[in-house]
């Protein structure tokens, strides 16, 4: 089996935030995401982390939380200083707590100048901290509509021209069922470059179980697949539970 991580900006959620690290921690996870950190001082949630033996998978970029807002602003032709301005804001709460990746969101935008935007943004945010590994994700334009990354192939065509050893691709399979519906032929296509990889159900993106629980992707064959090519960074649970989080945690347990 994979390594799981929990994602507490959607796990736990019956639960105020700062609780879900030692819930987390119960229920046998070893790693956690956050997506948007920022409304907690970083020396707060660095105690948690030790205080329940935590690593910190990954953050995202833009701080703050861009509900209500913007979706990210690499991509954003008008908006390059302000992506720069607060990829260091975020670059600074990684390092505080440790982060593994950084997951730089493209923001909504479309055609050539976006794409170079994008590209340039990533090539200076490699540059300035070469030490830190960046991600970015294709978003199913679904659940997101206008996001600039919505594609793996357009994903691909950025990170070659990027052409940098820390920018690598987040591989959601949530989102890849929904853009292609074909998890894993895109995994084929584009697995090679993943450095971290979420789950969650379809419909419904709640667990990430099976077929025989209704979910249409089959995630213990996607599991031993993960298995049988050798890949070993972090799965996290990125959805919302149809209950009790920790009543819908088959999915990490291996199979009897």
């Amino acid at each position: 089996m994979p390594k799981f991580a929990a994602n507490l900006s959607m796990m736990f959620a019956d639960e105020p935030f700062l609780e879900r690290f030692a819930s987390a921690s119960a229920a046998g996870f070893n790693a956690v995401e956050v997506l948007f950190p920022y409304d907690h001082a970083a020396p707060e949630i660095k105690k948690l982390l030790v205080a329940n033996d935590l690593e910190l998978v990954l953050i995202n970029t833009p701080p703050p939380n861009y509900t209500g807002g913007a979706r990210g602003f690499a991509a954003v032709p008008e908006a390059a200083e302000r992506f720069r301005y607060d990829f260091k804001r975020c670059l600074r709460f990684a390092q505080a707590l440790g982060a593994q990746h950084i997951h730089i969101m493209s923001g909504v935008a479309s055609g050539t100048a976006a794409k170079t935007t994008f590209i340039d943004n990533l090539k200076w945010a490699a540059a300035l901290a070469p030490n830190q590994s960046l991600t970015i994700e294709p978003i199913n334009p679904y659940d997101m509509p206008d996001y600039f990354l919505n594609d793996f192939d357009l994903a691909a065509d950025v990170l070659d021209a990027v052409d940098a050893p820390n920018v690598n691709l987040q591989f959601d399979a949530y989102h890849a069922h929904r853009i292609t519906g074909d998890l894993t032929a895109t995994w084929e296509a584009h697995g090679a470059r993943a450095e971290h990889i979420q789950v969650a159900g379809f419909p419904g993106r709640h667990e990430p179980s099976g077929p025989k629980d209704g979910c249409d992707i089959d995630y213990p064959a996607f599991f031993e697949m993960l298995d049988a090519v050798g890949y070993r960074g972090w799965v996290s649970g990125e959805y919302t539970a149809k209950g009790r989080t920790q009543d819908g945690l088959d999915w990490i347990k291996p199979a009897k």
